[in-house]
């Protein structure tokens, strides 16, 4: 099992994201906190192997929890969720070794499959066996090929995505995957397809509207 702590200033979203990790197989919450000062003593009483790091808390950046845990002899893991878009905070998380950054407001679905990720590339690591460069390459990317591809993935073509691309430039506000199937006349299904690539790829991003009941509507928006 990963041991996992949930940090963030809100209570209710804690317990949200609580829930979606307990959600993965594998992953478990050993714990909350709500401050920088409690995710330090949490750390040091839980011993997680991953942080879900929110950055802004009532009583410090949230990266600043980091140099001060690594000085106290603690190696886990973090993977910032925030609403902040700041390109120095994403540096900072970088530099500081986070494993994702993922912006709020998200769902189980962006969640996911970033835990199995990390999941993958933490076994990767556990289990390597370095007997030359190839496998160092293996163990760094979770045993994919380190090389980036350039062609789009698998099922999406370069004419629809340009379709899907241009309709995002032009909208006046955000749409959903309703909304971008209807103007470009391709099925729900593919424009959902190519707005989460877009959203992957960090193109446009991506905000959920809550409505009275059932799942929160996804809503994208360009941003390249």
């Amino acid at each position: 099992m990963i041991d996992v702590l949930v940090v963030d200033d809100d209570f209710m979203v804690a317990s949200i994201h609580q829930a979606y990790v307990d959600r993965v197989d594998s992953f478990r919450v050993v714990g909350t906190a709500n401050t920088g000062e409690q995710t330090i003593k949490a750390v040091g009483e839980l011993r997680p192997d991953l942080v879900l790091l929110d950055l802004h808390l009532p009583d410090m950046f949230g990266l600043d929890v980091i140099p001060r845990l690594r000085a106290d002899g603690h190696d886990c893991d973090f993977m910032v969720i925030s609403a902040s878009r700041e390109a120095d905070a994403v540096r900072r998380s970088v530099r500081q070794g986070v494993v994702n950054y993922l912006l709020k407001p998200f769902d189980f679905d962006d969640l996911h499959p970033r835990l199995l990720q990390y999941a993958t590339r933490r076994n990767s690591l556990l289990t390597a066996v370095v007997r030359g460069q190839a496998d160092v390459d293996r163990a760094l990317t979770g045993g994919h090929s380190p090389v980036l591809s350039v062609t789009l993935p698998k099922g999406l073509s370069v004419e629809t995505s340009k379709l899907i691309e241009r309709t995002l430039c032009d909208a006046d506000g955000t749409l959903s995957a309703t909304e971008c199937a209807a103007r470009t006349g391709v099925s729900r299904v593919s424009a959902r397809r190519y707005l989460e690539y877009f959203h992957d790829t960090g193109r446009a991003e991506l905000s959920l509207r809550y409505g009275a009941a059932g799942r929160p509507e996804r809503r994208y928006g360009w941003l390249a």
